[in-house]
C-alpha cells in the first residue's frame, strides 16, 4: 500500500516510527492502545517473520472520535473508511506523508462480543513493546495466538499453515487457556474456519460469512453473508441497504481521483449487473 507519496525512509524505520507517532497521539489524549501484528507478535508464535507494511493498532472504542480528531490534527488523513475498508467494518487506514500506512481497528474480525467488551477481555495482563524508544501496550501472548489465528481465517493461502502449527505444537495448559479466551470471545466460528472445522458451525448465522470469507465465494455471497451474520434485524436491513451502493473510497483509488457523477453511476450498474449475473448464476447451479 505505498502508491501515495511518502518520504524515502526504510519500511522498518517507518513503522517503528509510525508506531511511536500514534501512541503518543494516543497517550496525550488518555486513549488505551492495544498495538497488535506485525513486529509485537511474539517470536515464539511467529519466529522470523513478523514484519509487515503498515501499523496495526485496537483502540479503546469508547475513545475512536477523540483519536481520529487527533490524528487529523497530526497530519494522517483517512485512506478508506471504516465502512468501505472490508466485510467487517473492523478498521479505518489511515496514510502519513512521512510515517505511511496505519490500520486504526474498533474490533477484530471474528470476535462476536461487542466491541468494547471486547477490548475490555483483552486489555488485562497486556505487555509492552518499545518502538523507537515509545513503550506501546500490546495484548497478552495468549491473546496474541488468538489474534493471529482469526486473523489467518481471511487469509488462509498466507497464514493457514503457520495458524494450524501454532495450535498444533501447543501445550496442554496454553490450549486449554486460548480455548476459553475464543469462547469467551465468542470468535468459534472465525477460530473453526482457519483451522479448516468450519461445518461443525453450519447452523451458525455467521457460517455463510466467514465460509465465502475464508473459501472465497462472490460478491453477492459475501454480502449475504454479511446480512445472515447480523446480530439483529436492524442491522440486517442496514446491511442490505448498504449494498447496492458504491464504495466511492475504492472507487477513487482506483480512478486516481475524485470520482465524478458519471463515474459512480456507471460504477453502480457495473455492481448491479454483477450481482443480477451472480444471482441467475447461483439459480442455475441449484
Amino acid at each position: 500500500m505505498d502508491s501515495l507519496d511518502t518520504t524515502p525512509i526504510s519500511l522498518d524505520v517507518r513503522l517503528e516510527f509510525s508506531r511511536a507517532a500514534v501512541e503518543v497521539i494516543a497517550r496525550r489524549i488518555g486513549v488505551r492502545l492495544l498495538h497488535i501484528k506485525g513486529e509485537t507478535l511474539d517470536g515464539a508464535l511467529r519466529p522470523g517473520k513478523r514484519s509487515g507494511t503498515d501499523v496495526d493498532v485496537l483502540a479503546d472504542p469508547s475513545c475512536m472520535s477523540e483519536l481520529h480528531s487527533q490524528m487529523l490534527q497530526n497530519g494522517w488523513s483517512v485512506y478508506s473508511s471504516f465502512l468501505d475498508g472490508s466485510p467487517f467494518g473492523h478498521a479505518q487506514t489511515y496514510h502519513h506523508p512521512e510515517w505511511g500506512y496505519l490500520d486504526l481497528h474498533r474490533r477484530f474480525p471474528g470476535i462476536g462480543i461487542p466491541d468494547q467488551e471486547a477490548f475490555e477481555v483483552l486489555w488485562p495482563d497486556h505487555g509492552t513493546y518499545s518502538a523507537a524508544g515509545v513503550e506501546c501496550s500490546i495484548s497478552s501472548v495468549d491473546a496474541q495466538a488468538v489474534l493471529f489465528v482469526l486473523n489467518a481465517a481471511r487469509d488462509l493461502d498466507a497464514l493457514a499453515a503457520e495458524a494450524r502449527a501454532l495450535w498444533a505444537g501447543q501445550s496442554d495448559d496454553e490450549r486449554v487457556r486460548r480455548s476459553r479466551l475464543v469462547r469467551r470471545l465468542r470468535a468459534e466460528v472465525a477460530f473453526a474456519a482457519a483451522l479448516g472445522d468450519l461445518e461443525r458451525y453450519r447452523r451458525r448465522r455467521e457460517y455463510l460469512l466467514w465460509k465465502t470469507v475464508s473459501q472465497g465465494g462472490s460478491r453477492t455471497d459475501e454480502w449475504w453473508g454479511r446480512i445472515k451474520a447480523a446480530p439483529t434485524v436492524g442491522a440486517a436491513l442496514r446491511t442490505a441497504a448498504r449494498a447496492p451502493r458504491v464504495n466511492r473510497a475504492a472507487l477513487a483509488h482506483e480512478l486516481g481521483r475524485e470520482p465524478r457523477a458519471r463515474d459512480v453511476m456507471l460504477a453502480f450498474l457495473r455492481r448491479i449487473g454483477t450481482a443480477l449475473r451472480e444471482s441467475l448464476g447461483l439459480r442455475g447451479r441449484s
